[in-house]
């Protein structure tokens, strides 16, 4: 038995499982709840960039059906120990490992004491990047673009690859180390392991998210908001036993609301006692109430949070127009648009072929699909399409696409011809395990994205006519999503620069923008 981290953002909160159409959503507010006077805050809120954790499972792993694991690199693994932890690794990653080493034992005294649980030692394999990270051989099963984490259940051992920021590698690790005390708590406990089949997922995994995030979560906001305006909050009987709501999210929010309410003490207080005598009875011998009315007064609370916030808001579906929507096809997905500079044509990513996920090219104004340009059956040379990440790219005159593939174990970059299909360059960056966010310049010479060496994320740019790469930025900060100004002067960026960030102390500010002077180097904060 082993728990999974899911990453990335790309269902809307609306779609459950049924199926993503593509829309804008409201900007996220943050995700609050009401706290008992005097009750601490044991765990800041950590910034949540791409993670956990909205996307239905089935398309991503059917990325993977029928076809083998693969182990294109053989890594020199080393060791070092921690007082609480063995960390593997190998060199290409050795400063972000040492960092994330000490982050663990931030976490392990941040969670020993909320759990009430302590361990001796207990392995962490760290890979680089996530494309080194789908290779793994320590665990059979196969690993797609939303797996996060993985945490065993016998050896109690983390395997995880380094995000491009260490903020979210910090929350990935910080999610799995609960799994690891809550496997240790049942492992302790007569029937434990036995007992911890019979609590829900949404229980489990919410657990992981609060006490990894905390209170403090646009991501899950957005989720409660929508849900509140389409009149859909899940009740725990319906997270527990209907699969079309989201465990991660709806789990994360009722224990937000158990901490404010009742203190951050009563979560594994309840957890403890639903390894002992199951989940309903845990609720009501901890905190007092049957199911039905902790949904009750926890849906009150969330409309007192919310219901001020909707009023006088324009719902989503007033504001434009479906352009791909849903099909009959039961969870199938569509994202990470992208509209053509002359606005004619949409490409994105969708789920609705049988091995999972496809680029194609619509219709911008009908929605119209025009064609499949491409896809893991009808092109050998990649592994899969990554579509998590970021969206493809149009060049300045629209006639050529780059987005992103899984290839002999790295990310590259593809340049398709768009009208005929051809794949017209493959961009790979020697070191560079993970790409996202391909930009072109506007003169169309240059392509710039976000490249992840050794578990530390910085932006480069490809020159076409001279075939190089080279690095526009340097150092630990996260370095992600770069824009081109109009004149190819200034890219700007999404980072965590800022005097919030200390890798000292290992703690890291919220993402913010800032420009890049392309001839100088110069970086400037925006406000």
């Amino acid at each position: 038995m082993s728990l999974r981290c899911m990453t990335a953002s790309t269902a809307t909160p609306g779609a459950r499982t049924r199926g993503v159409q593509i829309r804008s959503l409201h900007n996220a507010d943050r995700l609050r709840h009401g706290r008992k006077a005097g009750v601490p805050r044991f765990f800041a809120a950590l910034a949540l960039t791409a993670a956990a954790l909205s996307l239905a499972p089935a398309p991503a792993e059917a990325q993977y059906f029928g076809r083998n694991k693969v182990q294109y690199e053989q890594f020199d693994w080393q060791i070092f120990d921690t007082p609480h932890f063995n960390v593997y690794h190998y060199p290409a990653e050795s400063l972000a490992t040492l960092d994330m080493a000490r982050s663990a034992e931030r976490w392990y005294e941040r969670l020993s004491g909320i759990m009430q649980f302590t361990f001796q030692k207990r392995p962490l394999i760290f890979y680089a990047n996530h494309p080194d990270f789908q290779q793994t051989n320590v665990i059979e099963d196969m690993l797609s673009e939303s797996t996060g984490g993985v945490t065993e259940s016998l050896q109690e051992r983390v395997i995880m690859p380094h995000t491009s920021a260490y903020g979210e590698t910090s929350h990935v690790l910080g999610h799995e180390l609960v799994h690891v005390f809550q496997y240790g708590l049942a492992g302790s406990m007569d029937g434990g392991f036995r007992n911890l089949n019979g609590i829900p997922l949404w229980m489990i995994e919410g657990m992981a998210e609060y006490l990894s995030v905390g209170q403090s979560d646009a991501h899950t906001a957005m989720w409660l908001r929508d849900a509140l305006r389409r009149d859909d909050l899940p009740t725990l009987d319906q997270l527990t036993n209907d699969p079309r709501y989201f465990p991660y999210r709806y789990g994360q929010a009722f224990w937000a609301y158990v901490g404010g309410r009742f203190g951050d003490m009563a979560v594994p207080q309840v957890y403890r006692n639903a390894l002992a005598v199951g989940p309903a009875l845990a609720l009501r011998r901890v905190l007092g109430r049957p199911l039905d009315t902790l949904s009750m007064e926890w849906h009150e609370q969330i409309r007192r949070d919310y219901g001020p916030m909707l009023e006088g808001r324009t719902a989503p579906d007033s504001l434009g127009t479906v352009v791909v929507g849903r099909s009959s096809r039961t969870g199938e997905q569509n994202v990470s648009p992208v509209v053509s500079p002359d606005g004619r044509h949409i490409a994105f990513f969708s789920s609705r072929e049988l091995f999972g996920f496809s680029l194609f090219l619509a219709d911008a104004e009908t929605g119209r699909t025009i064609r499949q340009l491409t896809s893991v059956t009808s092109n050998e040379h990649f592994d899969a399409l990554s579509f998590l990440q970021s969206s493809a790219a149009f060049s300045p005159d629209g006639n050529k696409l780059a987005f992103v593939v899984f290839a002999d174990g790295d990310n590259e970059l593809n340049v398709m011809d768009v009208r005929s299909g051809d794949i017209e360059r493959r961009i790979q960056v020697e070191g560079v395990g993970a790409i996202s966010d391909p930009a072109w310049s506007p003169d169309g010479r240059s392509l710039a994205f976000s490249g992840n060496q050794g578990g530390v994320s910085d932006l480069y740019i490809f020159d076409f006519e001279s075939g190089r790469t080279r690095a526009i930025t340097t150092g630990r900060n996260a370095e992600m999503q770069p824009a081109w100004s109009p004149d190819g002067s200034t890219i700007a960026f999404v980072t965590d620069r800022g005097e919030l960030t200390n890798f000292d102390l290992l703690t890291f500010g919220s993402m913010r923008v800032a420009l890049l002077d392309v001839a100088s180097g110069n970086v400037t904060l925006l406000p």
